[in-house]
């Protein structure tokens, strides 16, 4: 069976085949990624005849240019049954190459995968990424896993922990691209969730400093201890203030520590969480547009039955990962809201430990011998409680400024 398009579409005779910022085109396969069916756009670009698609292996479209790491890595996400996010170079019959972003998801028995044009800042950085990885296996003899451990290398050299994150990012950056470039408004959820990622990475840097001033400062509960030796009898306002200041220093620093950049802390899951939230926020809004799409298409393969199954399994997957990011930014703003309150306990602690200290500071002014040292390392311990004190406060309001789960577009 053959489709010719309604329009008569002018195809270059060389370069990139057309294919618009407002197209969203897809395929589904079976489990040896052998196509089952696609969309208009699909054909279209890809200048096959649906003939030539159905039954045929999707690395039909595969591009020369395209590394092989890359498809090494997809197949192993895809084979622990996540879904993959990332940037594809595909071939036309006529010769032509075409760019993708494409999310592909595991679907029946096989995968389902939509693609949308890339047209973002880290889109260019890609492609030449992958330029320079092509030539490292054409000049290197890599293996696919050797150039897959280059890829995940050059990852986390552009500033992501991971590839997940990456392909995360990735796909938000090219749905803000879209929206500017077809000047819509920009997807609000979208901008929540990557909010919500760059506090995370503000949190743990703010504990990080956070710990860092609790280990500045331990020097000074034992010069005061040391003093206090000398200047009061045991039990004495300067021997307390020494004591608690040095305990709770201690047990504020190991709770951070220990609960939010502790390897198996709670709040260590956030930012993976958050980053699996904006990227199913991404595969949601372009599964939805995906049937959209599909219901304006005169479709020469699918009937009305056909197009209603494959708008089935779009709203079906959209379901499913919609509720799954529900669940993980309900864990994520639990755990929030229990760092916002610890540090509220916090802030009274240090509050109650001001009184004693200003006591000792009156208590300097009578001590002629001993005084001016006391004073000195009581305005020392003063400056590092007021920076603590802050740190604190904006710890707690990344947590509290986070945004709630918010529905997902369907």
């Amino acid at each position: 069976m053959t489709f010719m398009d309604s329009r008569i579409e002018a195809r270059p005779l060389r370069g990139e085949a057309p294919f618009a910022l407002n197209e969203v085109f897809y395929s589904r396969t079976d489990s040896r990624g052998v196509i089952q069916i696609g969309n208009e756009i699909f054909r279209r670009v890809s200048d096959f005849a649906w003939d030539d698609l159905i039954g045929a292996p999707h690395k039909i479209i595969r591009h020369e240019d395209m590394p092989r790491g890359v498809f090494q890595l997809f197949w192993e996400i895809l084979g622990n049954g996540d879904f993959f996010g990332g940037y594809i170079k595909n071939k036309s019959r006529d010769g032509l190459y075409y760019w993708v972003f494409a999310v592909v998801v595991p679907c029946e028995d096989g995968f389902l995968s939509a693609r949308i044009k890339p047209t973002s800042k880290l889109f260019d950085k890609v492609a030449q990424g992958y330029a320079d990885l092509l030539k490292e296996e054409q000049e290197g003899g890599l293996s696919p896993e050797e150039s897959r451990d280059r890829l995940l290398a050059w990852c986390v050299d552009l500033g992501f922990e991971n590839y997940e994150q990456f392909a995360a990012n990735a796909l938000a950056d090219e749905l803000m691209a879209r929206d500017q470039g077809l000047e819509q408004a920009p997807d609000l959820s979208i901008e929540r969730l990557r909010t919500m990622l760059a506090n995370s990475d503000v949190l743990a840097e703010e504990t990080r400093g956070l710990i860092d001033d609790f280990a500045a400062m331990r020097t000074i509960p034992h010069n005061l201890r040391v003093l206090a030796s000398r200047i009061e009898p045991s039990g004495g306002p300067v021997t307390v203030l020494s004591q608690n200041y040095g305990s709770i220093s201690q047990e504020m620093s190991n709770w951070f520590a220990t609960h939010v950049l502790g390897k198996d802390s709670n709040f260590s899951k956030i930012k993976g969480q958050v980053s699996q939230s904006l990227f199913v926020a991404g595969v949601v809004r372009i599964f939805a547009e995906c049937n959209k799409q599909l219901q304006r298409e005169n479709h020469a393969v699918l009937d009305e039955e056909g197009r209603a199954h494959e708008q089935s399994l779009l709203r079906a997957l959209a379901v499913v990962q919609e509720e799954h990011a529900r669940t993980q930014l309900s864990d994520v703003n639990r755990e929030a809201e229990r760092i916002t309150k610890i540090c509220e306990t916090m802030q009274r602690q240090l509050l109650g430990l001001s009184s004693t200290r200003v006591l000792c500071k009156i208590e300097s002014a009578r001590l002629p011998e001993d005084g001016h040292s006391l004073s000195d390392i009581i305005d020392q311990l003063g400056r590092f409680q007021q920076r603590i004190s802050q740190r604190l406060q904006h710890i707690s309001n990344l947590c509290s400024n986070d945004p709630k789960p918010a529905d997902q577009p369907s």
